[in-house]
């Protein structure tokens, strides 16, 4: 996710912060009735988003799939909570256009910012979602990817550079040099750099 702000607003009602997303030019998060600013994302963030969505999108649309993915700007609402994950699928057609209730898969892209919300507010919100069947953290400053899948408890398991992620929910598998196309960490940059010497 990108970096939130450190102070909350005052506290206001789910509609209140609803009608004023419609309105701002910048994205907050919404927490309890408290608002949370967010700042903008890196590069790398991005670019791991944009992999992984047009890797869904394309792999949905050839199996004419009901579900679409999301990026960055659809909101979540879990609880007395919302959230923009930085990608997300969807199969169930819903009533609001601004926000989804029941989510398959989540993916928050983490940083050393965020990687503290990512692994307990977040993780715990979005495990309660009846709907929800993966729940995906990929660190953007190093080559880590936890898969935790409901069907294994939620059970953490991480993907590394020469292994291949199964999105069991929506059955398509990507190797995690894929995932991490045109990242410029210092992982990546190795793994090219040693890549081209065996060319």
């Amino acid at each position: 996710m990108p970096l939130p702000q450190h102070e909350p607003q005052q506290q206001i009602s789910e509609q209140e912060y609803l009608d004023g997303e419609l309105l701002s030019e910048v994205k907050h998060e919404f927490i309890d009735g408290s608002v949370y600013a967010m700042a903008g994302a890196s590069a790398d963030h991005g670019r791991i988003a944009g992999n992984l969505f047009a890797a869904f999108l394309r792999h949905l649309q050839e199996r004419k799939s009901p579900c679409e993915p999301f990026q960055a700007d659809m909101k979540v609402k879990t609880g007395k909570k919302f959230f923009y994950p930085d990608v997300l699928i969807s199969c169930e057609q819903e009533e609001n256009e601004y926000y989804r209730n029941a989510p398959l898969l989540i993916i928050e892209v983490v940083s050393q910012s965020t990687r503290k919300k990512d692994n307990t507010i977040k993780r715990q919100s979005y495990q309660a979602l009846p709907s929800l069947e993966e729940f995906v953290l990929i660190e953007q400053d190093f080559v880590d990817i936890e898969v935790c899948r409901r069907s294994k408890h939620w059970w953490p398991e991480h993907y590394y550079l020469g292994d291949a992620v199964h999105f069991a929910s929506i059955d398509l598998t990507l190797p995690v040099e894929d995932i991490y196309a045109r990242v410029m960490n210092d992982d990546m940059q190795a793994h090219r750099k040693n890549t081209a010497n065996y060319e």
